[in-house]
């Protein structure tokens, strides 16, 4: 677990809030930063075949391990985040096995998770919640799917009798 949180904080950590003011792919230079990160890692992770394109869409492919046709699989995620929140100094906080009740994000600006406000928050009891301070967005619905297709492409490459 602490490996994923680590991960989805890297990415998170990276500013790629969409710019509105911009009619370009990638709209914000940071999100090229995330695929080039990204296209490392997977070459780390001895993905064979990866590349980005000139609007910042990262490819990567692995081969297929048996013989004979299968069909292929793709994992789909964006690395822009929402242009209305601010994107930059994203501090994830991990709080693990929550109890219910009110989640303080933010001290200072007393900022406060509430299932009072959400009620849905309570579906999680005695999960591992990722939490932001409040003052950002978290990025969590492309970063955490990228976190979660980084991680799969790794079990992959480290287990190929998968």
């Amino acid at each position: 677990m602490k490996e994923i949180v680590q991960r989805f904080s890297r990415y998170a950590a990276i500013d790629t809030q969409a710019n509105e003011q911009k009619h370009t792919c990638p709209s914000n230079e940071n999100q090229r930063l995330l695929a080039e990160l990204l296209k490392d890692e997977l070459l780390e992770m001895g993905v064979p075949q990866v590349e980005i394109d000139e609007k910042s869409f990262l490819y990567a492919h692995l081969p297929s391990n048996v013989d004979g046709p299968v069909p292929a699989i793709a994992f789909l995620a964006h690395l822009d985040t929402h242009p209305e929140v601010r994107g930059e100094n994203v501090r994830p906080r991990l709080v693990e096995n929550y109890q219910g009740g009110d989640i303080l994000l933010n001290r200072a600006k007393q900022i406060v998770l509430s299932p009072e406000e959400f009620p849905g928050l309570l579906d999680y009891v005695g999960d591992d919640l990722l939490v932001t301070d409040g003052t950002t967005l978290l990025g969590a619905d492309g970063k955490a799917g990228i976190t979660e297709i980084m991680e799969a492409m790794q079990t992959l490459c480290q287990h190929p009798e998968l």
